[in-house]
């Protein structure tokens, strides 16, 4: 039952991601009225939230951008720190709830935050615990490895559960300023538009966190509750 489940959850996850990146090709495509860049964009939400101290960067990479509480940087990739598009006001925006979430000391954050250096070393010894655990599976140091993978499994499913306020909360600030700003987006269409690229944006969380689950529980299954492929 474990293994259908991660295989429902794989496929859907698939679909999601196919459809944000749909999603987000369409809406890069789309420009804002206002045609402000996304950088514009950010420098407005930080300053009107009384925020001058982070740094706006672009960053390499295609869907790069993050936002850092380590040097208090809002790393936006190219096409959106450049970009005068929807789907770039929207990115920016967002990012930038995340610094809005640090100055006001958003308490998910604070968790998220300093759970990080735990699931980077969950992270790297689930890679190889894993595997070697299989290999190894018909001697008691197979077990004992993967008991410790599934300990590893555990950190990094809780990280990637407590994501997902964080980022549905970053998504709420980003588009209740962008409603109360009409300066950016002009119409309720575009605001629409910039949900709509948001909540799609969210999904690809969601089914994370629900793979994880999966996976955690397929784990679960063959260590605690003998394994079922059925």
């Amino acid at each position: 039952m474990g293994l259908i489940l991660f295989i429902v959850i794989a496929i859907v996850s698939f679909i999601v991601q196919a459809r944000f990146k749909s999603k987000f090709k369409k809406y890069s495509e789309t420009p804002l009225a206002s045609g402000l860049t996304g950088r514009d964009v950010a420098e407005k939400m930080l300053h009107d939230n009384g925020i001058y101290d982070v740094q706006i960067r672009s960053v390499e990479g295609s869907l790069s951008d993050h936002y850092n509480p380590a040097d208090r940087t809002v790393n936006l990739s190219p096409e959106v720190y450049h970009g005068r598009s929807i789907a770039a006001a929207a990115v920016a925006s967002h990012e930038c709830g995340h610094a809005v979430q640090h100055a006001r000391a958003y308490s998910w954050l604070q968790f998220r935050s300093a759970m990080v250096p735990i699931v980077n070393i969950a992270s790297n010894l689930l890679q190889w615990v894993f595997m070697l655990g299989f290999i190894l599976l018909a001697s008691g140091v197979g077990h004992t490895l993967l008991l410790v993978a599934f300990g590893a499994m555990v950190v990094v499913t809780l990280f990637s559960v407590v994501t997902l306020p964080v980022e549905f909360d970053a998504s709420n600030r980003a588009l209740a300023w962008l409603q109360s700003n009409r300066g950016i987006m002009q119409t309720s269409v575009e605001h629409g538009q910039a949900k709509n690229a948001l909540w799609w944006a969210a999904m690809t969380y969601v089914v994370a966190a629900l793979g994880s689950v999966a996976q955690l529980l397929y784990l679960a299954l063959m260590l605690f509750g003998g394994r079922s492929d059925d």
